[in-house]
């Protein structure tokens, strides 16, 4: 099963009041196993970046001012994505701008659900955990997951920390824990395995004394009179 976890930044809230996306990190797993390969792409909007939105990711005007347009890097884009099943948190807001990016291009290259599926982490979280906070920054802490480093949104190292989080939530491997972007691409090279505890010493064995083995008998006794038969622990001891 092919999955890729992927998260957006971008001007503003709205696609359809003009605003665009400027960053798409997208990272793939394998059998819910990290493989190394990521995609990601900061966008120049042609437009002004809002306030608001800087003071979330951080990424400026200024930064954006030589990079590609969307129409430049979509068909990369789409190649990475195409034929995974996506895993997004709040999937509407993402898949939203991803769709309106598509058409604004007018190429027919349709929607993304051309080429993917979606699961939506959030819906998932909300089913788990009905009425607690559940943004990606409370299912870190939830899960004890550290996300010290995350001191602003950043496409990239969203959909890091979300692969993290959706693995715990799924019950799967669980120490994917990054605390660097190096970590991450060395994190897809490594295999992942059952850890048996190695001891020192066997493990001591407690027997029962007099007193309890007769407390035992008792019951076994009280069983006996009450069914009359024996019983099953007295089946398995023979």
């Amino acid at each position: 099963m092919r999955q890729v976890v992927l998260d957006t930044e971008t001007t503003g809230l709205e696609p359809s009041r003009g605003h665009k996306i400027i960053e798409i990190g997208c990272v793939e797993m394998i059998d819910r196993k990290l493989t190394g390969r990521h995609y990601h792409q900061y966008i120049q909007p042609d437009r002004v970046v809002d306030d608001g939105a800087i003071e979330v990711h951080g990424i400026t005007n200024e930064y954006l001012a030589d990079k590609p347009r969307f129409y430049e890097v979509v068909d990369d884009f789409i190649k990475f994505v195409d034929g995974a099943e996506l895993v997004i948190h709040n999937a509407p807001f993402d898949i939203g701008f991803l769709d309106w990016e598509l058409k604004c291009l007018d190429r027919g290259l349709g929607k993304m659900e051309d080429y993917c599926t979606v699961l939506d982490t959030l819906v998932l979280a909300r089913q788990m955990f009905p009425g607690q906070k559940n943004s990606l920054d409370a299912l870190c802490k939830r899960y004890g997951i550290d996300n010290s480093h995350r001191t602003l949104h950043g496409a990239l190292l969203d959909s890091e920390i979300l692969a993290d989080v959706y693995l715990f939530m799924t019950g799967g491997q669980t120490a994917l824990t990054l605390s660097s972007h190096q970590d991450f691409l060395n994190q897809g090279k490594q295999n992942a395995g059952i850890r048996r505890i190695k001891r020192s010493s066997p493990l001591k064995v407690i027997k029962a004394n007099t007193d309890e083995l007769a407390k035992h008998e008792s019951k076994l006794e009280d069983i006996r009179k009450a069914s009359g038969k024996e019983s099953i622990w007295e089946k398995v001891v023979q």
